[in-house]
């Protein structure tokens, strides 16, 4: 059994199919962090950047105001929200880079993208014509695969920047190579869960163009149709989604105050009122949406009774893997990859969705505790209900 030492746990090799997994080497009390930890690579979806919801390029830190959020969603530029020193946008540090105009939130985000990526993703111009591979790549895309969205084609397109511009292009390629790999039918059936029915055709488009655009030797072991498959593979099974609000930051602190019983009152009517608002206009469209890799949350195994959950305490993509229960030492940390519907769905129906979407079959203790239930839907389930009474 491999083990790797971390502070507080051990990603631990198990035998069989399992993989690798997190150890705790320490109790965790209910709500402590366990770690917290920014991705490899980051990307926003491009509908949601299309839509003018904006973001770092490095760290997804929304960019906007919420007040500005607020005014663009529900389209009325007169919305005057109260408590503006609980916004934590701070647009005296926003910078872009001088040749594309590539947006960051800080010099800090900047420098750190021009040394991992950006000088070779870098358009060397600010006009947009839809004429650089780039755009061509984006727009491509975009014209296949549309919201409700879970991917981004230019988390490949930054993969294959971070590579490129690597000093050390064998470390780079060894972190990536850590992440979950399929057989190649395997593969073929996430890239077809991802794509759709057309995904081979899309597929041999897309891998021409990153052919072209990004054909550097290190590389060519995913430039063949296989090869491209099993990256989007890689992604589609590993990749966090990613959200960042100025809204929702600014709600939070608002609703944090202590103020007086009245005004409090109709501070959180105000906020009440503006969900409401902001649902009839945009539905749940309110965040910057993005998806990322991360190297040590990608090792964490599911769970449908997980004890440790994935947030988002930053306001960026820095992770904070967080206790949901007592955790002892020689327990494995677990999170679930389904969401908080789905895991209080029937053992069968939860069963389904990870087989779909991460070629799986869960032996966690909630699932070999309902094994005797029927195979069943959750939809199923309650259809009979109706039916008995």
């Amino acid at each position: 059994m491999e083990v790797v030492d971390e502070s507080g746990f051990q990603v631990v090799t198990f035998p069989g199919q399992k993989g690798k997994g997190l150890v705790a080497t320490a109790d965790f009390l209910e709500g402590s962090t366990i770690f917290e930890e920014d991705p490899i690579v980051c990307c926003q979806f491009p509908w949601n950047a299309t839509c003018k919801y904006r973001a770092c390029d490095y760290c997804m830190r929304a960019l906007e105001t919420a007040e500005e959020n607020i005014r663009r969603l529900l389209n009325n530029p007169d919305i005057i929200i109260p408590n503006h020193e609980c916004c934590t946008t701070d647009k005296s540090s926003h910078t872009e880079c001088d040749l594309c105009g590539t947006e960051y939130c800080s010099q800090e985000c900047l420098q750190r993208a021009m040394a991992e990526y950006h000088q070779v993703l870098c358009m060397r111009t600010k006009s947009r014509d839809g004429s650089h591979p780039i755009e061509i790549i984006n727009e491509t895309w975009k014209n296949f695969y549309y919201p409700p969205e879970s991917g981004s084609i230019m988390i490949f397109a930054k993969i294959f920047a971070l590579i490129n511009q690597a000093a050390d292009k064998s470390k780079i390629l060894h972190k990536f190579s850590q992440f979950c790999q399929f057989t190649s039918n395997e593969d073929e059936e996430i890239t077809h869960k991802l794509l759709g029915d057309n995904f081979r055709h899309h597929i041999d488009v897309l891998r021409e163009m990153f052919v072209s655009a990004f054909g550097i030797p290190e590389c060519q072991h995913w430039m063949t149709p296989e090869g491209f498959s099993s990256l989007i593979a890689l992604v589609g099974t590993n990749g966090q989604g990613v959200g960042s609000s100025a809204l929702a930051e600014w709600a939070k602190r608002a609703g944090d105050l202590d103020l007086p019983r009245a005004e409090k009152e109709q501070l959180e009517e105000f906020i009440d009122n503006l969900y409401s608002n902001l649902d009839d206009e945009s539905g749940g469209f309110l965040n910057c949406e993005g998806s990322a890799l991360y190297e040590l949350q990608s090792k964490i195994n599911h769970s449908c009774d997980p004890n440790a959950e994935v947030c988002f305490l930053n306001g960026n993509s820095r992770i904070t893997v967080r206790a949901l229960k007592e955790i002892h030492q020689g327990d494995e940390i677990t999170i679930s990859y389904l969401s908080m519907c789905d895991v209080d769905r029937s053992r069968h129906s939860r069963q389904k969705e990870l087989r779909a979407n991460y070629l799986f079959q869960c032996q966690c203790t909630k699932c070999q505790t309902q094994a005797e239930d029927p195979d069943v839907t959750s939809d199923e389930e309650f259809s009979s209900g109706d039916d008995d009474n």
